[in-house]
């Protein structure tokens, strides 16, 4: 039976975590790291005040007509609006939607800024100046709230990765001390109500994320479908309290795929007939752009050598080339064969 295990990280954000409390998340992160590739989360720590902020700014932008939201569209970047049916995920892997529609949300993008890292010289590609919506005025503070929030829980789970893979303490700190981190918020946009589907609709299209890992904040409806060994795609919900948290691309290659960046999407959530409303918000964290990923100590075999070097920039480039523009990336072969197979 598919099942998304939940740890409970308090261990691990507590300063003062017994070791073997530590001991025992990081073989639990280990096995369902392996296995299925995501994990629900609780003990995080993020107070519930810090979600109502989020739900709030959330609700405050997506009420604004579509052509206010407009004004907020960055054409090209990984920043501000985009609107419903102006991107295709599942082209981040290289494979056209079956219905030949683009998916069916809307979000609003934040990152990392070069601005935050003055001493360095970074590009300005990956860390973008961020837009903040001026027609809603609370949304920024809700939003930057949640944003810290979620980036120190990502940095808790990197330490319990650490461990889990049997690493020295500080391995990864010189790949993410600068890390190109995003938060991008999504809202179903399918008019709530009775439905008779016509053919697939597509929420969100299947894809791998991009990065290190993810911290997901999600409605507890349906929608989340998880691509299992079996071929099928399987229901998730995220548990009362918890935070769902999946792997990306980047660390399943530093793994050689000891560890799974496991193909998702979101389909319309639909409830007897019935569509019902459904929000998210998904934090990135994808390590520093010019960080090289390649096989970790102990994770190559002569079996399996490992993937070629790549960038952070240079893998997630070319994923964001095909989700907005349509341009296939070339190195996504894997993950592709996965969604076709299980169709």
């Amino acid at each position: 039976m598919f099942t998304v295990p939940t740890i409970d990280i308090s261990s691990y954000v507590e300063l003062a975590g017994a070791p073997a409390d530590r001991a025992r998340v990081a073989r639990e992160l280990d096995d369902a790291c392996s296995t299925v590739g995501f994990v629900q989360v609780v003990g995080h720590g993020v107070d519930a005040a810090t979600i109502d902020g989020l739900t709030a700014a959330l609700d405050e932008f997506y009420a604004l007509p579509l052509e206010v939201k407009k004004r907020y569209t960055r054409p090209g970047e990984n920043r501000g609006y985009s609107p419903p049916k102006s991107e295709s995920l599942s082209m981040s892997l290289g494979v056209a939607a079956a219905n030949q529609m683009n998916d069916f949300y809307e979000a609003f993008t934040v990152g990392s800024e070069r601005g935050w890292y003055a001493e360095k010289d970074l590009p300005a590609s990956s860390y973008a100046v961020n837009t903040w919506p001026d027609a809603a005025p609370a949304f920024r503070l809700g939003v930057e709230a949640w944003f810290n929030a979620a980036r120190t829980v990502s940095r808790v789970l990197l330490t319990a990765c650490t461990d889990a893979l049997g690493l020295p303490e500080e391995y990864f700190d010189e790949l993410t001390d600068h890390s190109i981190d995003a938060l991008k918020m999504n809202n179903y946009t399918l008019p709530e109500g009775e439905i008779e589907l016509a053919g697939e609709l597509t929420g969100m299209g299947a894809h791998t994320d991009f990065g290190i890992l993810t911290v997901l904040w999600a409605d507890q409806v349906p929608g989340l479908q998880v691509l299992g060994a079996d071929g099928d795609w399987h229901d998730v919900q995220p548990a009362d309290g918890a935070l769902l948290v999946n792997l990306g691309d980047a660390m399943a290659r530093w793994t050689n795929d000891r560890w799974r960046s496991t193909v998702h999407r979101v389909d319309p959530p639909v409830v007897d007939g019935r569509i019902i409303r459904r929000r998210s918000a998904a934090f990135f964290f994808d390590g520093n752009h010019d960080a090289l990923i390649e096989t970790l100590p102990g994770c190559a075999s002569a079996e399996r050598p490992g993937y070629p070097p790549i960038t952070v920039a240079e893998n997630i480039d070319a994923k964001l080339a095909g989700m907005k523009s349509g341009v296939a990336p070339e190195f996504a072969d894997r993950e592709a064969q996965r969604v076709m197979a299980a169709r």
